[in-house]
Formats: structure tokens, sequence, C-alpha cells
């Protein structure tokens, strides 16, 4: 098909570009970018909480707190994205300026992941935490501002592309869109945590955020590049004014107009959009009524989304306290996000094609309104799901001493059973190269310890420094120093197992692994920490000419420490005598619980958000759909503060009971809603629109038939005046 071109303007008309099979060239640039710009935008979202945890090193109230401002930032920018669009520069420009503020701020966030660029000391640590804080938050603001502005232009710009010959292309096309939304979206939370899971860096090695921003940035240039190959493909509207700014005008003068006529002389009237009557037409108030009436319903919406939201928060911090090991693949917390993607493209057609078929088979009336209902009960009881989840990940957790505690573990590094007498305890008996089961608590900074072997006995005072786990090493000659080492007092990052070697013997001993090097270790003496991650791990030990090796399996999130005793026979195998200490046991609560959860959520977005865009779209005037659109991404911007509300006000000090208050929030939001379901009446916008237009043209005949009376009445008199000047003469 030949392009044509508007002759007087030079541009391309609309529904005029080169088809292939019957769509618009045009459209598969917008579908590629629009793939990878949610690459792009869920991708870095996945990690992004992690980043602020384990980077940044914030705790988790503050990671969750700047990770929900930002969600929210990106569901109110689209608002001033489509005030720019229809106002000013128009959709084309508006995706091209705000695509490139998008990618300008997914690059600042990759350049603030690299730990080298402030690290002096080359120790793996970032010296100057302020570069990089300031360098994320700018990016983070400049991503909202691109990704939230560029949200309502894109899918209305595909459209602009067809013609009116081409309805069904259009439809077709629209759920292309979503596909390659979500498809974006399940690709890159699969890969993006692959990728910050790498090791990488200049000077030392760490967790590879840096990457993991990077690939998004660059599929956000990838975006970019490929919307402005289409450039001359595209039929772009001119601005045509955004019909959000009419609405606000109007509501604003029919308040005002109303304050001014507040006295009882004056008369009153139906409704309060009926005083702004004197200056916008019927039309238009009547068109401002249907779209309140929806956006009343959408004040308890905010509710679903403060629970929703949270999978990229609360949920993945969750899922760093457990088990990943699927058997074939290892499962990072950040991936357990994919299970919503994968749910919601089964989901939907299950619903479609089953589930609300056969509902309607049984005779019940499923409305819109009522699916939402459900939706958020099936949000509430994901959180329930999740309480429950955690509660079991709560008592595998270690319990760490308070700021007035002390925690002691003894070891037994000599040949001879030892009996230890601590403070206020029973006596603690360890048999050669043993450690005591379980920590003693105290609550002063100095005991005293009496400590036998044999004939000798060690009468001596200990001082600790409070709010510390420590491992007090117990020599073969007890008259010698007893050495006190710190243990850790959280778990290990990310799912790592913390690992360490003690010394026993009376000689050096090297210690080395594929995945770590514990150096040279002196007699009786330690070893630092080393991060290992899950999986079997084979250390070799050796001592002048003699050597063997030493393996273990590790899980997720453990701290051990590994004693090499005094009597210890070197050979091709010394599994079986080497003492394991289990100072911090690993997650044991599997990441598949956390799947029941995911489906409760994904459920209830299925019913909630599909059928809410729906039902505001079928209760919107013909020019006012945008409005609703606006106002349903205002709730998601909403919902996303209430978590930060909730969060500072509540200071729930077990996690488990902040997702029962959030379960216990929205249950009671859907009372209120529901009630306030009830008492909807459902409305064909389209009729009340005919019956408006109707009136006009009913007015408009009348003043026609009237100025034509008016006109006849003219000729009359003219015809009359000329006979009486005949008559006259």
């Amino acid at each position: 098909m030949a392009d044509k071109e508007d002759p007087k303007k030079g541009k391309r008309s609309k529904g005029t570009s080169k088809e292939v099979c019957g769509y618009p060239l045009s459209i598969f640039f917008i579908v590629v970018n629009e793939f990878c710009e949610r690459f792009s935008y869920y991708g870095m979202r996945a990690v992004l909480v992690l980043y602020f945890k384990y980077f940044l090193r914030w705790d988790d109230d503050l990671a969750t707190s700047i990770y929900h401002t930002f969600v929210a930032l990106c569901y109110l920018t689209p608002i001033l994205g489509a005030i720019v669009a229809d106002s000013w520069l128009g959709k084309f420009k508006t995706i091209i300026y705000l695509s490139i503020v998008y990618a300008i701020g997914q690059v600042a966030m990759a350049v603030s992941a690299i730990h080298d660029i402030t690290d002096t000391d080359r120790d793996g640590t970032p010296d100057n935490m302020t570069f990089h804080v300031v360098l994320s938050m700018v990016g983070l603001l400049l991503i909202a501002l691109g990704t939230g502005g560029i949200k309502p232009c894109v899918a209305a710009f595909g459209g602009d592309q067809f013609g009116d010959h081409q309805e069904k292309q259009r439809r077709t096309f629209f759920s292309v869109f979503y596909l390659c939304i979500n498809g974006g979206s399940l690709l890159s939370t699969i890969i993006t945590p692959i990728l910050r899971a790498q090791n990488c860096g200049i000077y030392s090695k760490q967790k590879c955020y840096s990457l993991a921003f990077g690939v998004p940035a660059a599929l956000m240039m990838v975006a970019l590049v490929v919307f402005i190959l289409g450039s001359g493909m595209y039929y772009k509207a001119k601005p045509q004014g955004n019909i959000m700014l009419d609405v606000c005008k109007c509501i604003g003068f029919a308040i005002k107009n109303r304050y001014r006529h507040r006295g009882n002389q004056y008369p009153k009237r139906k409704h309060w959009m009926d005083w702004a009557e004197e200056k916008y037409e019927k039309l238009l108030i009547a068109q401002i009524k249907m779209v309140l009436k929806v956006l009343f319903l959408y004040i308890p919406l905010p509710m679903f989304w403060t629970l929703f939201d949270q999978k990229g928060s609360r949920w993945t911090l969750q899922a760093t306290t457990m088990n990943g090991d699927f058997g074939l693949l290892v499962i990072q917390p950040d991936q357990m996000q994919t299970v919503n993607p994968i749910l919601i493209l089964t989901l939907v057609p299950v619903m479609d094609s089953l589930i609300y078929p056969l509902i309607k088979k049984c005779g019940l009336n499923f409305t819109p309104l009522k699916r939402m209902t459900v939706g958020m009960i099936l949000a509430a009881l994901a959180f329930v799901c999740a309480a429950v989840v955690q509660l079991q990940i709560d008592k595998t957790l270690p319990v760490f001493p308070s700021a007035s505690q002390v925690q002691l573990k003894l070891l037994n590094m000599g040949n001879k059973t030892v009996t230890v007498q601590l403070q206020d305890n029973e006596p603690a008996i360890l048999a050669p190269a043993q450690v005591s089961d379980e920590y003693f608590v105290f609550d002063t900074d100095q005991i005293t310890v009496l400590a036998t072997a044999g004939s000798t006995t060690v009468h001596r005072g200990i001082s600790f420094t409070k709010g510390k786990r420590q491992k007090l090493l117990l020599p073969l000659d007890l008259n010698k120093e007893w050495v006190q080492i710190d243990d850790l007092n959280s778990k290990p990052e990310e799912g790592n197992n913390a690992i360490r070697f003690v010394n026993g013997k009376n000689a050096e001993v090297n210690v080395s692994s594929a995945v770590a090097n514990f150096g040279i270790i002196q007699p009786f003496h330690y070893s630092n920490y080393s991060l290992i991650k899950n999986g079997k791990v084979t250390f070799n030990l050796q001592s002048g000419s003699e050597s063997c090796e030493y393996s273990r399996d590790f899980g997720f999130g453990s701290s051990f420490t590994f004693l090499i005793p005094n009597n210890l026979t070197f050979g091709q195998n010394c599994q079986e005598e080497i003492t394991s200490a289990e100072d911090i046991k690993p997650n044991s609560v599997h990441m598949a619980l956390q799947i029941p959860q995911y489906f409760f959520i994904t459920a209830g977005e299925v019913m909630f958000s599909v059928t809410g865009l729906e039902f505001s779209y079928s209760q919107a005037p013909s020019n006012m759909k945008a409005v609703l659109q606006a106002g349903w991404l205002f709730t998601v911007a909403i919902g996303n503060f209430i978590v930060l509300i909730v969060a500072e006000l509540a200071k729930l000090p077990k996690q488990w009971a902040e997702y029962v208050l959030f379960a216990s929030l929205l249950v009671a939001v859907c009372i209120i809603f529901s009630i306030m379901a009830y008492f909807y009446t459902y409305i064909d916008p389209a009729e009340i629109e005919a019956q408006f237009k109707k009136v006009d043209d009913d007015d408009e005949d009348d003043k026609s038939k009237q100025q034509k009376a008016e006109i006849e009445m003219v000729k009359r008199d003219s015809v009359s005046s000329s006979e009486d000047d005949e008559k006259s003469k």
C-alpha cells in the first residue's frame, strides 16, 4: 500500500503507514520499544530493594520506604506526562524527550552501583557512600519522571497509528501490547537477579549491582533508538488540549460558584456540579458527573495497591531468609517475583474462558464490582499466607543478644575432657575438640570461669563487650592464654554462608578452597570469616608437606566455625576428624512456601486490576476515559504512600504482625467498598450522552425554527410596508 501524505501539512495521514499483514508497519517499532522499556523498568525494580539493603547498607524499613516512594512517584508522573503530551508537545515528542530523561536516570543508577569509584582503600566497600546515595536518588527521580511520563502516551500513540478501517487490528495491537509488558517483566525479573548475583569489580569482587542496572540502562537506550527509527512512519497527531484541565476548571468553577451562592435566598440545585451551568455546557457537566461517580468508588482502592506492591519490597526481603534450592536450579530472592507475571499469563485466559463463564452458567450475577471485591479478599488472604510463612521463618532465626546481653560458646581445643563452671550456670562438660551446643547468656560484662582438665584447674575472670556473641577458645594447656573471638551478630547477607577455621594444632595450617582462601592460620589461632555460596565445597588443609581434604554441603545463611583438632592425622581425607560448630543455622524454610501468597495476590490482581480497568472504561464518557485512567494510576501512587504511613506509625516488632495488620486493613476497606458497590447503579455513558446531544439538536431545531419565523415576519413586514407605499402613491 502506497504511503499517503497530507498535502497541506506534509505529514503522514492517520492509518496510511505501510502495512504488514494488515497492520501499520509503524506499530512494530512501538511494540519493540514497549518491550525494551518494560524490561528496563522491571529489571531495575526487581533488584532495587536489595541494592538499598546490601549496597547502600540501609535497614529493611528504610529500604522499604524509599522503594515505595519511588513506585508512588512512578504512578504520579503519568498525570504530568498526559498534560504535557495533550496540551503542549504531543505524544511523539513527549515520548522522545522523557525517554532521554529515563535513559539518563538508568545510567545514573548503573554508575551509582560501581563500588570501585569511591573505594580508595580497595577493601570492597565504598568509602564515600554519600556519593552513591545522591547519584542513585537522582537516577530514581529521573526514572520516575521518564517511565511515568511516557506511560499514558505510548499505548495511545500506538492506537493513533490505526485508521478507522483497522478496528480489529487495533484491538489485537492492545492485546500484544499488554503481552509485551508482561513478557518484558517476566524476562527481566529472571535475568537481572542472575546478573546481580555475579561478582564483578576492578580492584575487588563484589555483587554486581552495576551490571544488574547496566543491562536495563542499555535496553532503555535500545528502546529509544528503535522508537526514533520509526519516526518517518508515524502518524503524529497535534496536541488537542487536555480534557483533565477542562474537567478541573469546570469542577473549580462549580465549587466557586456554589460558594458565592451559599445563602438561603438562592434556590438549591439537584447536584453541586449544576452550579457550573452558567459557564459550561450541560453535556460536559453530565460527563463530569459520571466520572465523579466512578472516582468516588476509587476512594477505597489504594489499600489494594498497598498490599500488592509489597511483592518487590517486604516479600523479597522475606525471601532472603529462605532456602532457594529447587534441586535443578537455585532461585535468587528477587527472582521469586517472576511467579507473578507467570501466573498473570496463566490466570487471565483461565479466568476469561473458564471461571467467569462457569459462574455465569451457575446463574450468578458476578458483576465487575463483585469481582473487584473478591480480588481484595484474595489479596488479604495472600498477606495471611505471608504472615504464616513469616512465623515459620521466625522459628528458625537465631536469637541474638540485646544491647545489655552477652552470648558465649565454649570450644575445647585440647585432647582432654574439660569441665567448665560458668558463673550462675550448671557445669558444662566438653569432650576433646568439642563445642558447647548452645550459647550461654549473661546480663553482665564480666564473669568468673572455673575450668578443670584432669588434675589442672584454672580460675579466671572474663570480660565482655555487651551486645556481642563470642566464643571462648580453651587451649590444650589451660594455664596458657584463653582466646575470645567474636561470632556474627546477624545472619550472613544475601543467603551466603560465613565460614572460618580455628587451628588447634601446634603447627601452621594453610586452608584453601576453590571459592575462598583462608590463608595460613597460626597455632591455636583462627581465620577471618569468608562468605561462601550454597553447595558443596571442598577445603584443602596443608601443614608442611602433609595435607588432607574436608568437604561440606552448605545451605543458605548459615555460620560455621571449623576446628582443626590437635590430634588431626593428615591423609587423603580428614572428613571425620574436623569438628564443626554451627553458630547460625541455615535457612530451612523453603521459598516454595511463598508460592501460595503469590498465587492469591496474582488472582486478586486479575480480578481487581483487569476488571477494574474494564469497569472504568465501560463507565467513562467517550472523551474522559483518560481522566479515569489517571485516577486509577493515582490510586496506585496513594497505595504506595500508605505503606510508608502504616509502617512508620505501627512500628510493629514482628514482621508477621505487620502482614496481619495490612490484611486486616484491606478486609475493613473491602467491607466499605462492597457497601459502596451495592448502591452503585451501572450506567451507559453513550446513551446519556446521546440524550444530551438529542436535547441540544432539538434546541438547535427550535432556534432554527424561531429564526425562520422571525425572518418570515420580517419579510411579511417588508412586503406589507411596500404595499402600503404603493397605495399611498
